[in-house]
């Protein structure tokens, strides 16, 4: 069975964008392959973070998560600094890692142009610890999005170093898990693109139904068709995707119709939009609020997804220090 690996920073909330875009075909691929999702804690400390909010957050994805509908009795699921294995091997793939190479990376340019103020070596080598996420548990798959291809090429390239420099086949190369036409893109209420937590576009789960009204009611729209048959612009697109999601095919085509024949009312489609988001995401909210105080069943869940992703890892790792010589005894 293929082995796929997902991680989430731990900062922020889980939206619509993760929910349609990605987790909801996780609660299916689950039942299909050994799956590991894990909560990205030490990623999330380049941007130093304060400590109450990292707990916090913690908490709240795992919530999200499991609301969501993975099954920790199916799949595993676990922090990732409970697992030592990857602090170890992110070490020593940084010893097969080149500063050139390393600043070369879209991410690197793009978070030193934002934040200036804090390049930090944790930025640098975050294709590393990356790499050491998925080579740990030695991932055939890993979903990523465009963003991440370019780290996933890394984490390629370090699996073939260290397997023909110690001439050993641990490592194999991980692919882009692909889920094709399953795979929904959500788009940001701004217009702008995709939605996202940086963006500050998005609809989290954790919306309660004021919050997404509001929301939906800002999202950026034009001045309506000036005639039978005009082409959407790009704010339009993006609102008749998100119906085509959360709505009824038959809601679609009555508000695609009224654009057709410019009588649409954007007030009358964005409430609509918000009631069909609502439908979807205030179930998944009173449960992220159950489990969230349940504090007894997270520990429970968190201590075995650490048991089992730990047993992975030590496998991999007395596989890496035989073939560099460090397991003598």
């Amino acid at each position: 069975m293929k082995t796929v690996l997902s991680g989430i920073r731990s900062t922020g909330h889980l939206h619509l964008g993760n929910y349609f875009g990605a987790l909801k075909n996780f609660t299916q691929l689950q039942h299909k392959a050994t799956c590991y999702f894990f909560i990205a804690d030490l990623h999330s400390l380049t941007t130093h973070p304060n400590p109450e909010d990292s707990r916090s957050s913690i908490k709240v994805i795992l919530s999200e998560y499991l609301a969501s509908g993975l099954d920790p009795d199916v799949s595993v699921l676990f922090i990732q600094s409970s697992i030592p294995e990857i602090s170890e091997l992110f070490v020593l793939l940084n010893m097969l890692a080149y500063k050139g190479e390393l600043e070369r990376t879209a991410s690197f340019k793009d978070k030193i142009r934002k934040n200036p103020g804090n390049v930090n070596a944790g930025l640098l080598t975050y294709p590393v610890l990356m790499a050491a996420d998925i080579l740990v548990h030695r991932a055939n798959w890993v979903p990523v999005g465009k963003d991440q291809e370019q780290h996933l090429e890394i984490a390629r390239v370090l699996a073939r170093r260290f397997n023909n420099m110690y001439g050993a086949d641990v490592f194999p190369e991980p692919q882009a898990y692909n889920f094709g036409q399953d795979l929904v893109k959500i788009p940001g209420l701004d217009g702008t693109g995709k939605m996202g937590k940086s963006e500050g576009n998005g609809i989290y789960l954790i919306d309660d139904e004021k919050t997404i009204r509001k929301k939906v009611m800002r999202a950026v729209t034009d001045s309506g068709p000036v005639a039978p048959g005009s082409p959407m612009g790009p704010e339009i697109t993006n609102l008749f995707t998100l119906l085509s999601v959360v709505s009824e095919p038959d809601v679609v085509s009555h508000f695609r119709q009224q654009y057709d024949n410019c009588t649409i009312k954007y007030g009358e489609l964005k409430k609509q939009l918000a009631t069909d988001i609502c439908k979807h995401t205030l179930p998944i909210k009173a449960k992220i609020e159950e489990i969230y105080n349940n504090e007894p069943y997270l520990k429970q869940v968190v201590e075995q997804g650490a048991e089992k992703a730990r047993q992975s890892a030590r496998a991999t790792m007395k596989l890496v220090r035989e073939a560099m010589g460090s397991e003598v005894f």
